[in-house]
């Protein structure tokens, strides 16, 4: 085939070659808004962190930042995602190709959004939900927990629903209608159902995890059953029986119903707070500060009863006094025990003022020491 020929076929008019002109433009125009709107969303959580820094006191400034060091990822990404979709609109007359990009970035951003409401929304609790449930009661437990996971399912609803009626599908019309089939299928498979809202509840509630060992009682006229999970399936968990070395299926609905003793969480954290004193104590003074620590102490909720233990001795130089705290905290979780650490920052700031009531002068050492112990079993 001659090759002038077929270039000929493929040359474009000039209207074709003016709309491919205009394409052009507008995609470089885009992709330097894109570059734009991650520079400006690395460039808020400094300046947030500079503004935080410069209009409030050391110690609250303190807390703000360290709280925007978590947050200014999630933040940065949100911001550039927002302004990328605001300057997809000169890519609007292109139909298809405008509803595709903004279809994939709206998606980000709203995921991106939710994380970080998310993030923003744990620590605010943290923060100040431990005060204030503490003001209504000493026993915190898992509440917060609790109340942090129901936080981010709402968030998670919104952002879908949301998100939904943006893109013109009624989200709540095709929850009703899930609802009614969701009946009819109770109805029709209640075992099945009953298993799989188990598995629901385990997944949750989380009273073991794979790698655990737990000991259960499934017949009253028998041992208990003591074993590590293998795996938690849809329908059933699978324990390996330590003493017979054989595999026991268990159906989720039942495992959800049993009392389970977590051997492997029996774990506590020994807590070591040093208080120096810049002189001698006297007798009344040591018997004073032994007081309002073991108050401060022992009102905290999750510490081991009866495992305090204040140690007042001379420093090496003989210029002051040194009091070594210990005593344990008891913890289900990871998160459980953070709470914990929190509950323990706030006795700190109890201790302090008390003694700083009592005019002694003193200072606590940071960090405080924590080092994980078994419990015996």
């Amino acid at each position: 085939m001659d090759i002038a020929a077929l270039l000929e076929r493929f040359q474009f008019d000039d209207q074709a070659r003016q709309a491919l002109i205009i394409f052009a433009a507008r995609f470089g125009l885009l992709i330097v808004l894109v570059g734009a709107a991650i520079g400006v969303g690395r460039l808020i959580p400094w300046l947030l962190r500079a503004i935080i820094t410069r209009a409030l006191p050391p110690k609250q400034g303190n807390i703000y930042t360290a709280i925007m060091g978590d947050l200014g990822r999630a933040l940065a990404t949100a911001t550039s995602l927002m302004l990328i979709s605001a300057s997809l609109n000169i890519l609007r007359s292109y139909g298809g190709f405008y509803r595709l990009l903004a279809f994939l970035v709206d998606l980000a951003m709203t995921l991106s959004l939710a994380w970080l409401l998310s993030r923003i929304s744990k620590q605010v609790i943290r923060l100040y939900g431990i005060n204030l449930v503490k003001r209504i009661s000493d026993e915190i437990n898992d509440i917060v927990l609790i109340f942090e996971t129901i936080v981010d399912v709402l968030i998670g609803f919104f952002a879908i629903t949301i998100f939904a009626q943006t893109r013109n599908f009624n989200f709540l019309a095709l929850l009703t209608g899930l609802g009614i089939v969701a009946t009819g299928v109770a109805f029709a498979a209640q075992e099945a159902l009953g298993q799989v809202i188990g598995t629901i509840v385990l997944y949750l509630d989380r009273p073991y995890t794979p790698g655990e060992y737990v000991r259960i009682n499934f017949n009253i006229h028998a041992e208990d059953v003591y074993g590590r999970i293998e795996s938690i399936g849809i329908r059933s968990t699978k324990i390996r029986v330590a003493v017979s070395n054989t595999l026991l299926i268990v159906p989720n609905s039942i495992m959800a119903r049993k009392d389970i003793e977590n051997v492997s969480r029996g774990t506590k954290v020994m807590v070591l707070i040093y208080i120096d004193f810049s002189r001698l104590l006297t007798d009344s003074e040591s018997a004073l500060v032994t007081q309002i620590v073991e108050a401060s102490i022992n009102n905290l909720f999750g510490i081991d009863p009866g495992s305090t233990r204040i140690h007042l001795f001379q420093l090496d130089e003989g210029s002051g006094s040194r009091a070594r705290v210990s005593f344990f905290v008891m913890g289900t979780s990871e998160s459980s025990l953070k709470l914990r650490k929190q509950l323990l920052r706030l006795a700190n700031e109890s201790i302090s003022q008390e003694l700083k009531q009592r005019n002694l002068a003193f200072t606590i050492q940071e960090p405080t020491v924590y080092v994980d112990s078994p419990v015996t079993l």
